[in-house]
């Protein structure tokens, strides 16, 4: 629950193990994966993931862009397009479904990652207010977060994985764990997607 938690939605089952043992080499769980976009909706609903990775062409239609327009109507989660298209058209036609990023493949893991890393940051800045007070905050909620749970906390906005936390702070990673844990438990939530969430609804 503490790792940044992936939905997968592709239809070529190789393709999803290839992503699927490229994202648990890292500080990543991929939580679910979707063939189609009926599992898709049903996983985005369910499990509320952290971020959705997402072919375009599912099952031989543009399917993917029909999931992109059901997560910017429901949900506010950062979605990335997994695509063998880079055709003008295309890519236009992504433009407008204001994705975080947009992987042609094949790629490799670094490809990857770099793209998930700007895509968490970018949404961040997309969705939340660029200034965070924790006494606002604490005042908006019964248990107080501590300085250093509040500077994780930036760090979740800002999209950063559990290692580059734990760099930044001078701590483990099961440190960094310990507090994000402690912090849904002040927040009453249970993913970051979550806690972003809320935030944004307390501070807007």
């Amino acid at each position: 629950m503490l790792a940044i938690r992936v939905l997968i939605v592709e239809d070529d089952p190789i393709i999803t193990e290839d992503i699927k043992d490229m994202l648990t080499s890292v500080n990543y769980q991929v939580v679910a994966t979707a063939y189609d976009k009926e599992e898709a909706f049903e996983a985005i609903d369910q499990i509320k993931p952290d971020l959705v990775l997402l072919d375009i062409n599912l099952d031989g239609n543009y399917e993917g862009f029909e999931v992109a327009e059901y997560i910017n109507k429901t949900r506010k989660i950062p979605f990335l397009y997994l695509t063998s298209y880079s055709g003008k058209e295309v890519i236009d036609k992504a433009k407008q479904t204001l994705p975080m990023g947009y992987i042609v493949k094949p790629f490799n893991e670094r490809e990857l990652f770099s793209s998930i890393e700007i895509a968490l940051h970018n949404f961040s800045k997309f969705i939340l207010p660029l200034e965070l007070n924790r006494d606002i905050i604490n005042n908006l909620i019964v248990n107080p977060l501590t300085q250093k749970e509040f500077d994780v906390l930036k760090g979740l906005y800002e999209g950063k994985t559990n290692q580059q936390l734990a760099e930044e702070q001078f701590v483990s990673v099961n440190t960094i764990k310990t507090h994000i844990k402690n912090i849904y438990e002040k927040m009453d939530t249970h993913t970051r997607s979550e806690t972003i969430s809320l935030l944004n609804d307390l501070l807007h």
